[in-house]
């Protein structure tokens, strides 16, 4: 471990932020790095656990203790290659992952717990800085070919493990640019784009070859994709919004939270957005969904200048620490004060919506609303709920965003022709462990697969869904796995 006493002598703090009223005046990400004294004492409060729970908490395994020791040493290129071992893009991670590594810290029983999100951060920018970060291009070319469709994390991930096992990768991303959500879904306040065109570029050099414009079902025949190459993995990602059929749903003003957020990752550089302009500026916003997605387009609304932005949950509010029946090292169900929260949104729990209102010219003029009582289980979580009478009310609303999570991939096109099985859930059918569908060539990884979730999974599921995918095509793999990866720390 760094230093024995770091845990005693400094208390967890984060770099400095720009202040919330600067920061809604442009799109640039505003958290900034530590300086080199606050970094080495932030490295040293790691404890090196003689079991790392933060380890196990991490979906891709991280080797959390030991990058933390390189960096307290300033060994950054052990550091840079430790962290690397087990995860392909920490400097996506570093940035949008909600630490689930950090709730499982062993400080974190009774002290804030080590700032493992930055040090990643720190770790990977500091890399680049000092050049360390290098294209790994494959020595040897095993002739095998094969296609992953989509190119958000988990396609980028399986398709850099199977480049590095020396395969010929070719991706297909049915947008104009490569990078699925990390571009268009993620609003560039929390990730900047030339972040992802860095990664994408060195991609590049190593020999992946990204096809835009390529839509699988559509203009890419899927005939020809099979015949072609040798196996294909499908990482399309959750893309079906959850909408809330109410009555006047089709209102003008109305519209999914992805839609909203593409168009402005779209402005921000220049390129065209389709379809009419969805705008926040001078505008009543009611963001329905309490998540991370209507924490991003609180945000985004906050930059448009809305005239007030307000968030919806249907669920009551969550405790603010953990109960009994959130033991450490559980992922806590906890409330969450985003950076967006804290540039401005009144935030209303245990509310459902019941009708869009419409104005004379059809346009949506408010949202009537009811409050809601909800029982809670003996362990307090929420399990059902009454209208409280009474509660009914309209609320004034010229755009509402509906950020209520995602429920499964498009079945039609692609899916469908391939003929796929699905699960009762409506994702793709595949096994956690072989990722292969019932066509033996064809395999899965990510949200299209385990259903949402967090971008850290989804690269988790592209590395492991490339170790298989390298094992059908050549009877072994020598990728690293997250299990290998967690038992040789020992």
């Amino acid at each position: 471990m760094g230093k024995i006493t770091g845990f005693l002598e400094f208390t967890r703090e984060l770099p400095e932020t720009d202040p919330p009223q600067e920061r809604v005046k442009n799109y640039k990400e505003f958290r900034h790095l530590y300086t080199p004294e606050k970094l080495n004492q932030q490295a040293a409060r790691c404890m090196n656990c003689g079991i790392p729970f933060c380890s196990h908490g991490c979906p891709v395994g991280n080797n959390i203790p030991e990058f933390n020791d390189a960096v307290y040493h300033n060994r950054w290129e052990e550091a840079y290659y430790i962290l690397t071992s087990t995860n392909n893009f920490p400097e996506f991670t570093g940035r949008i992952c909600p630490a689930p590594c950090e709730t499982a810290c062993v400080l974190g029983i009774n002290q804030p717990a080590v700032t493992i999100e930055e040090m990643e951060k720190h770790i990977i920018e500091i890399a680049f800085q000092k050049g360390i970060v290098k294209p790994k291009i494959p020595k040897v070319r095993t002739g095998k070919k094969i296609a992953i469709i989509g190119s958000g994390p988990a396609g980028m991930a399986a398709a850099a493990q199977l480049n590095y096992a020396g395969h010929l990768i070719t991706v297909f991303e049915r947008d104009d640019h490569p990078g699925g959500l990390l571009r268009y879904g993620i609003p560039d306040f929390k990730l900047e784009k030339w972040v992802v065109d860095r990664r994408i570029n060195i991609m590049k050099e190593e020999g992946v070859i990204f096809q835009c414009n390529a839509n699988v079902g559509v203009n890419v025949s899927i005939d020809d994709l099979l015949r072609e190459y040798h196996a294909v993995v499908l990482a399309g990602g959750s893309t079906i919004p959850r909408d809330l059929n109410a009555p006047g749903r089709n209102v003008e003003g109305t519209y999914f939270a992805m839609d909203f957020l593409k168009q402005q990752n779209k402005r921000n550089v220049g390129l065209p957005v389709e379809g009419k302009d969805i705008l926040a500026t001078g505008k009543n916003v009611i963001v329905i969904g309490g998540g991370d997605t209507g924490s991003d387009c609180v945000g985004t609304c906050n930059r448009q200048q809305a005239e007030t932005v307000t968030q919806f949950e249907l669920l009551p509010m969550p405790p603010v620490s953990r109960t009994p029946y959130m033991p450490w090292p559980t992922y806590p169900m906890i409330l969450k004060v985003t950076s967006s929260h804290e540039e401005g949104a009144d935030r209303k729990w245990a509310i459902a919506t019941k009708e869009y209102v419409a104005d004379e010219n059809g346009n949506l003029k408010a949202l009537r609303i009811v409050d809601l009582e909800w029982e809670t289980t003996k362990e307090g979580s929420p399990a059902k709920y009454v209208e409280k009478p009474g509660t009914e009310r309209d609320i004034p609303c010229e755009l509402a965003l509906l950020a209520m999570g995602f429920i499964h991939p498009q079945h039609e096109g692609m899916l469908d022709e391939l003929g796929v099985e699905l699960n009762e859930r409506g994702n793709v059918k595949a096994s956690p462990k072989e990722f292969q569908t019932n066509i033996p060539k064809i395999f899965a990884a990510g949200d299209i697969r385990r259903g949402q979730s967090l971008v850290v999974w989804a690269i988790s599921e592209g590395r492991e869904c490339a170790r298989k995918v390298d094992e059908f095509l050549m009877g072994h793999s020598m990728l690293e796995t997250k299990d290998a990866s967690l038992f040789q720390m020992g």
